[in-house]
């Protein structure tokens, strides 16, 4: 089981302070226009997450709450359990252990025909809403902004833009590169609960755990978001068009555009159903794939290279038996790990941590995830703090194959802006994954390491 350390511990606190500094700087260096950095803005979104960050794990009520959702959130889990022991009985009740096919995936079907409810029934509106006007007050964003960076607290990357897809087309560069950024930094809802099945297993008080983390750094990611596209692709109404409509419109782009396409409670579990089946079968062929894709990489380099120029041994000695061999794992443990120091991740976990973040950011976070399970099941992380950080740095869509998919969902949205958003690929998903990496340094700067 794995239990969190709470406390003031100075080191971690500089270490954050270090870690915070050494993001700003990359988006820094990477900014379009660093003289029209809004501070204040990177201000406030900072102060919101330290705030959050604090809550979460100081004040009592805030923690709470949270455990209340995640707790809700495991519920609905185990109602997904009686559907899957009708349709496979025995299979599941003679089952020993974690079995990811039919412990996790079937929550992805559930899960999206509850989101597809809710939305029907207008209860993901109004939360999306309030959270959209705090954002929108203390980061002085348009509301369009606000409500995508918000939607995609609870939506996908794909399907969080359509929130605003009239609003598309007149968005200039800078609204355009946050709502790609902010589909990356965070996860949809619909596979939040598979997280928490992978991470905890059936260890209760573990998913209390993972669920209370999880749902934070989905939330923290939403400032986080804004903080980052706004460093690297700063706005600059003088220049760019649709800015003025933007500004008219703002008061009414979080009525006009948030109905449910369903026409009845049957239509849109249907939907939510139909979407749910699509994006488990794809989830299943693509760690299917991928993990065989590593496995044949692993072979290639631990077998052959390793094995043949005796850097296999040489590995297992200096890293104390952590690493088998020259795997695809170590290798990006080793590129990753002085960011990961920086960080604040414990000096001792960084190459651990640094993987899963490579594999996270090459393959997807399903595999980084898959991975950090079976490290911490197999007791590999010296240090508990690293798993918590680890679950905050997984917890985005910033991968190279969720530029294509972003592409893809954007550029029918706004065909005219394709040209625009295919070149905003790249530094999007890098955007999207310092998000993940700012929070995850955020909460590591008030746990203490024991």
């Amino acid at each position: 089981m794995i239990e969190q350390q709470l406390g003031f511990d100075i080191e971690s606190f500089l270490r954050g302070i270090l870690g915070i500094a050494v993001v700003l700087g990359g988006a820094y260096l990477m900014s379009f226009d660093r003289k029209r950095i809004d501070w204040k803005l990177v201000g406030s979104g900072l102060f919101m997450q330290l705030v959050f960050a604090f809550a979460i794990l100081y004040v009592p009520v805030v923690g709470l709450v949270l455990e209340w959702i995640g707790k809700a959130f495991i519920k609905l889990m185990d109602f997904t359990q009686s559907g899957v022991a009708f349709l496979l009985g025995p299979l599941v009740t003679k089952s020993e252990g974690f079995i990811f096919l039919l412990n996790s995936l079937p929550v992805v079907i559930f899960f999206s025909a509850l989101v597809s409810l809710f939305y029907y029934w207008g209860i993901i509106q109004r939360v999306v809403e309030a959270f959209s006007w705090i954002l929108r007050r203390f980061m002085s964003i348009s509301g369009a902004e606000g409500l995508v960076a918000s939607g995609n607290v609870f939506l996908g990357m794909t399907e969080s833009p359509v929130l605003i897809k009239n609003y598309l087309p007149v968005m200039n560069r800078s609204e355009i590169f946050l709502v790609m950024v902010s589909g990356m930094g965070t996860i949809a809802g619909t596979v939040m609960g598979t997280y928490i099945s992978m991470l905890a297993g059936g260890d209760p008080v573990s998913r209390v755990l993972f669920a209370k983390h999880l749902l934070s750094a989905s939330l923290m990611a939403a400032p986080g978001s804004i903080v980052l596209a706004k460093m690297i692709c700063p706005a600059d109404d003088s220049l760019e068009s649709g800015t003025s409509r933007m500004e008219r419109e703002n008061l009414n782009v979080s009525s006009q555009y948030l109905l449910s396409s369903d026409k009845s409670v049957l239509g849109a579990l249907s939907s939510g159903t139909s979407t749910g089946v699509r994006l488990m079968v794809n989830i299943a062929a693509m760690l299917l794939v991928f993990i065989a894709m590593v496995a044949l990489a692993n072979y290639m380099l631990e077998g052959v290279i390793g094995r043949y120029t005796g850097l296999n041994d040489w590995i297992v000695s200096v890293t104390d038996g952590k690493a088998h061999g020259l795997t695809f794992q170590f290798i990006l443990g080793v590129v990753l790990s002085p960011l990961m120091w920086l960080i604040g991740v414990p000096y001792q976990d960084v190459m651990l941590v640094g993987s899963l973040l490579g594999q996270k950011t090459i393959l997807n976070e399903f595999i980084a995830y898959f991975q950090l399970q079976e490290w911490k099941d197999a007791g590999l992380f010296l240090y508990q703090k690293s798993v918590i950080m680890s679950t905050y740095i997984l917890c985005g869509f910033a991968n190279i194959s969720s530029i294509g998919i972003l592409l893809g969902g954007m550029g029918v949205l706004a065909p005219e802006k394709r040209d625009l958003i295919t070149r905003f690929g790249f530094p999007a998903m890098i955007g999207g994954a310092l998000v993940s990496i700012l929070s995850a340094t955020i909460i590591g700067m008030v746990l203490v390491v024991n």
